[in-house]
């Protein structure tokens, strides 16, 4: 048998059909597939498997459980310094802290330092895979990659274009935008575990011509992903209309221009219809929800019940630094809360399970990274967490009372932060702990 790693603690995965599977004392075995790649071998109760793995060494967790990596599919790297930065809403937000702080992005030493920085914040909050905006400029999208690639981490990113109503120091220039953004998609996407992502800001920042690179660029490279934002807030959809008169829609607009199809995720989606809904559905484009910033920002909330009933693929994002924690706990707290509030009535209410699957394998599968990550199923590259569910004195008290998973699940969602994540274990860094 070739060298595994295995473990034994709680463990919890998810079923293709986004199932809780949870075992008490569970083995979770990763070893080498037939490339080398560090995957999942077997998963499931320590009595059913252990006599399999009899001559191999056990990592023993008691009291601990293992589950699979977050997955954040919307934050900005370069936003991290501006979290908690008080703005009355999103633009006036966007040009009094957001931009400044971009435009120090040019200078590769500071992104570098950010770039450090802001992944050390992921693992810490046992984030392993993530759909991250760098900036305008080429060297934070060099910085971001390079020190992805140092840490073995699944991370996709890109260069984002905005080559109108930006301020100096973000605005970049229709072509040349396009042509560093193809010279990056070529030199960085597949390398490892990295992913490029043709980046839009948003509508309002891009000229028709821009757009329209970006949607041949798209159609020239469909492996890659595209991110953006879409109908965040009344203002914004309302300078959307203006901008592009003959567009049904904020949403129709990225159809016009060949950017709505598998492997896009948009931001957001607050202010939509049900014609938007079928569309997202119909092209396969994927909405990140980020309830933590709607809220900080006043923007409204995403519409569950809406989007369940349109068979629309949406998972949990933090949206650092509109967002108010790198936090997974914080953005499904925040999520459940969205669910009451929904706007159609009555609204939803988001299971434990649920909003755990949002963030991690139904995530991942927004991505079109199912079976890769975001679980841990034989097969899955297993990045994952060890969970500590007496991190805290309140915690251990309600964790010792939970009489399901699901009280399980949600008292870590609602008492938890980074101290539940005791470590954070990258299959393809050969299972240090990045932390420990």
């Amino acid at each position: 048998m070739p060298p595994v790693s295995v473990f034994r603690a709680a463990l919890l995965r998810f079923a293709a059909d986004g199932r809780a599977l949870y075992d008490e004392d569970g083995l979770l075995a990763i070893g080498p597939d037939a490339t080398g790649r560090q995957r999942v071998q077997a998963a499931g109760s320590w009595q059913a498997l252990a006599a399999q793995y009899a001559d191999q060494p056990v990592t023993h967790w008691p009291g601990r459980i293992m589950a699979p990596g977050f997955v954040d599919v919307h934050v900005h790297y370069p936003q991290t310094d501006v979290i908690g930065s008080p703005a009355a809403s999103l633009l006036p937000w966007l040009e009094r802290y957001v931009f400044p702080q971009e435009s120090r992005f040019a200078e590769p030493q500071h992104s570098a330092e950010v770039a450090a920085f802001f992944l050390q914040e992921l693992l810490r909050h046992g984030v392993t895979t993530a759909l991250v905006f760098a900036t305008s400029h080429p060297a934070s999208v060099q910085a971001l990659f390079d020190q992805a690639q140092r840490l073995q981490l699944r991370l996709i990113t890109g260069k984002v274009l905005q080559d109108r109503h930006s301020p100096d120091g973000v605005r970049d220039h229709t072509l040349q935008s396009l042509i560093d953004t193809e010279r990056l998609l070529q030199h960085w996407h597949g390398v490892d575990r990295l992913g490029y992502a043709i980046t839009p800001r948003f509508a309002p920042t891009s000229t028709p011509e821009q757009l329209r690179g970006a949607g041949e660029l798209a159609a020239r490279y469909p492996q890659v992903w595209v991110q953006s934002h879409v109908a965040e807030n009344r203002d914004e959809v309302a300078w959307v209309r203006a901008l592009f008169p003959q567009a049904r829609s904020y949403l129709s607009v990225y159809e016009q221009f060949g950017l709505l199809r598998e492997r896009a995720v948009l931001a957001h989606g607050i202010h939509i219809d049900d014609a938007d809904r079928a569309l997202l559905q119909v092209s396969g484009t994927a909405v990140a929800v980020c309830p933590s910033s709607n809220w900080f920002l006043g923007s409204g909330f995403f519409d569950f019940a809406a989007a369940m009933r349109a068979g629309v693929a949406y998972a949990l994002a933090s949206d650092v630094g509109a967002g108010t924690s790198f936090s997974p706990f914080k953005t499904m707290l925040a999520a459940y809360g969205t669910g009451r509030e929904c706007q159609t009535k009555p609204g939803v209410s988001l299971s434990p399970t649920h909003l755990w699957w949002l963030h991690t394998a139904g995530a991942a599968r927004a991505l079109g990274l199912a079976g890769v990550v975001g679980n841990l199923l034989p097969g899955c590259e297993g990045d994952f967490v060890v969970l500590n569910p007496q991190a805290t004195a309140l915690l251990a008290r309600r964790t010792a009372q939970a009489a399901s998973l699901e009280e399980l699940l949600f008292a870590l969602i609602v008492l938890g932060d980074d101290r539940v994540i005791e470590r954070v274990i990258i299959s393809q860094a050969k299972y240090q702990p990045m932390l420990d």
